[in-house]
């Protein structure tokens, strides 16, 4: 029997959703999880009778991040220069996973920095194909959306998020930068500072206060709204669902989008190769990654609270 898609793809009516599919590690994103969510982004676009686009999460949350627990573990692994070619979609843990590669360095070796970029650019196309999709996506938060998987979140359209779910950018603290570069677009450049210094995550609630989410229900009704929302703007024609998306797009992408997200992604490989990133690394080695978090959030007021995996 072979394994389950790591993005389950459904269309019912005018509704394409995609759902998240690896509970049992809280949706971690890997190379083949990105992969397959542009391939299933591009099927509901090219889907006539898809109007709209509902991405979500299965299992307690929506996504914890990056799959950076084995990788940060283990200390100098060799990172092979063809690291960029090869499979599509290697498994987890191999040497062309980009969690291995970007965990995985030997200080005394020379890091390359285009490998790293090479490959977390490749991540930032496949978040972004939620943006430059020609139909709206509606992404529904439940249970927790932190460190990567804010990419998936601030890519989409429109956030509709539980109350109660907890969204953020934890490895700002250490170890981690946007690459998808959206915080200060969505939330504006004061906001993005204050979660950026700190780490902090927001509730649902703050989510929708800051302006971050459309609407944040009590978790219990969190369905019922979503979905009253993506069949409100299944009913438009998908001719001018597509010019409207177009046409606000353009304010996103004329604010030099671009260069910043090249920029927040090189930044992202240094954070992980400074003496404070190589520590962290050198802790998580000694004694588990989860401790290393434990450990990095601690002074924060949130140690043993955080589901960030990276």
């Amino acid at each position: 029997m072979s394994d389950p898609p790591s993005v389950r793809y459904e269309v019912t009516g005018r509704v394409a959703r995609l759902t998240l599919n690896r509970p049992e590690r809280g949706n971690v994103i890997t190379l083949e999880l990105v992969r397959v969510l542009s391939e299933c982004v591009e099927r509901a676009d090219l889907e006539p009778a898809v109007h709209v686009l509902l991405l979500a999460g299965e299992g307690p949350g929506f996504c914890a991040g990056y799959d950076l627990v084995e990788s940060a573990e283990r200390m100098g692994a060799a990172v092979r220069d063809d690291a960029i070619g090869g499979a599509p979609s290697p498994p987890p843990g191999s040497p062309l996973d980009p969690a291995v590669i970007a965990a995985n360095h030997d200080p005394a070796g020379t890091w390359d920095a285009m490998v790293d970029h090479a490959m977390m650019s490749r991540n930032v196309r496949g978040f972004m194909s939620l943006m430059h999709c020609g139909k709206p996506v509606v992404c529904k938060v439940h249970g927790f959306c932190v460190g990567g998987g804010t990419d998936m979140a601030l890519c989409s359209d429109l956030l509709v998020i539980a109350a109660g779910a907890k969204i953020g950018y934890p490895p700002a603290r250490v170890w981690g930068s946007p690459t998808t570069a959206l915080w200060a677009q969505r939330v504006g450049a004061q906001r993005a500072k204050r979660l950026l210094f700190t780490g902090d995550s927001l509730s649902g609630a703050e989510a929708a206060e800051w302006g971050l989410a459309i609407e944040a229900p009590p978790d219990e009704r969190l369905d019922e709204r979503a979905e009253a929302l993506v069949e409100r703007i299944a009913t438009l024609p998908l001719n001018q669902l597509r010019m409207m998306k177009l046409l606000v797009n353009q304010t996103v992408l004329a604010q030099d989008l671009y260069a910043t997200q090249a920029l927040g992604t090189l930044l992202d490989g240094i954070a992980r190769h400074t003496a404070e990133g190589y520590a962290f690394q050198q802790r998580a080695a000694e004694a588990s990654f989860k401790q290393a978090v434990r450990e990095r959030d601690e002074p924060f007021g949130d140690a043993g609270r955080s589901t960030y995996k990276g």
